[in-house]
This record gives C-alpha cells, sequence and structure tokens, in this order.
C-alpha cells in the first residue's frame, strides 16, 4: 500500500506534466505520423490543389477565350448581315432602276405603235376618200352626162368629151365647196 500512496503522492505534485517514457512514445509516434504525412500525404494533396486550380484558372480562360471568340463571332455575323442589307438594298434599287427603264421603253414603244396605228389609219382612211371621190365622180359622171343628153337631145357619148366635161364640173363643185368654209369663216369673224 505504501507503493500507492507513494504513486499518488508523485502525481499529485504536477498534473499537467506527463511521465517522461509516455512523452517520448508519443513524440515518436507523432514525428512518424508527421514524417508520413509530410513526404506521403502532402504531395498527394498539393498536386490534387495544383490539378484543381489549373482546372479553375483554365476554365475561367477557356470561358474568356469563348466569350472573346463568341464576342468576334457575333461581330462577323452583325458585318455580314450589314454587309446582306446593303446587298439587299443595291438590288432592290437596281430593280427598281430597271424596271423604271423597262417601263419606259415599253412605254416609248406603245407611243411608236400608236402612232404607226394612227399613220396607217390616215393613210388608209385617205385612200378610202381617194376612192370614195374616183368613184363618186365616177357616178356623178355617167349620172350628169345621161342627165345633160336627156336635157340636150343627143347622146354625150364621145368618153373623152365626157370625161373633160365631168373633171370640169367637178373641179368647180370642189373650188365651190373650198371657198364655201372660208367665206363662211370670214362672215363669222365679221
Amino acid at each position: 500500500m505504501n507503493a500507492l500512496v507513494q504513486l499518488a503522492a508523485e502525481e499529485e505534485q504536477n498534473p499537467l506534466v506527463p511521465p517522461i517514457p509516455e512523452l517520448v512514445i508519443g513524440s515518436l509516434a507523432f514525428a512518424i505520423v508527421l514524417f508520413f504525412l509530410w513526404k506521403k500525404l502532402l504531395p498527394n494533396i498539393n498536386k490534387v490543389l495544383d490539378e484543381r486550380r489549373d482546372a479553375i484558372e483554365g476554365g475561367i480562360e477557356r470561358a474568356e477565350a469563348a466569350q472573346q471568340e463568341a464576342a468576334e463571332t457575333l461581330q462577323q455575323y452583325k458585318e455580314q448581315l450589314a454587309d446582306a442589307r446593303h446587298e439587299a438594298a443595291r438590288l432592290r434599287s437596281e430593280a427598281q432602276e430597271q424596271g423604271a427603264t423597262l417601263i419606259n421603253e415599253m412605254r416609248a414603244e406603245g407611243q411608236r405603235q400608236r402612232e404607226e396605228i394612227i399613220a396607217a389609219g390616215h393613210a388608209q382612211i385617205e385612200a378610202d376618200r381617194k376612192q370614195a371621190t374616183q368613184t363618186l365622180r365616177q357616178d356623178v359622171g355617167k349620172l350628169a352626162t345621161e342627165l345633160a343628153g336627156k336635157l340636150v337631145g343627143e347622146s354625150l357619148e364621145d368618153h373623152a368629151r365626157q370625161s373633160r366635161t365631168i373633171d370640169r364640173f367637178l373641179d368647180e363643185l370642189e373650188e365651190q365647196a373650198e371657198n364655201a368654209p372660208s367665206s363662211n369663216s370670214a362672215e363669222a369673224a365679221r
């Protein structure tokens, strides 16, 4: 029992200081664990941390590069769109100019054809008038010859004389017809 009391007395002396053999064994175990952590575990942890840092920084750099590339692509698309709009406007204006030119050409062609048709119509009317005048001269000549023959009582069958008489008579009628409208105009003006 003495030994227990002596142990209790020693323990009571300094409760904070552990016994030396325990301190040596604990320090030795701590140094082994620390050495193991420093040689084996710490390099692996640093390697994983470096990889993670590289991945994060690389991801940020890739994101920035992708963002820059997207901005450049967007700018290219905007430029292409602006070029396409300018080209479309140019094509539209060219089409309008060509349309206006075509319309003007068609109008000119229509005007030319109209004038040709009018000229052809006037020529046809003039030809018809001359033919009608000629036919009327012949008919009036025959009637006048027959009437004159009945009045005179002799036949005026001589064609040369008949033609001269008819022509002279018709020329006098035409002259009177031409003078009549101008004299009517002069009288209307008074």
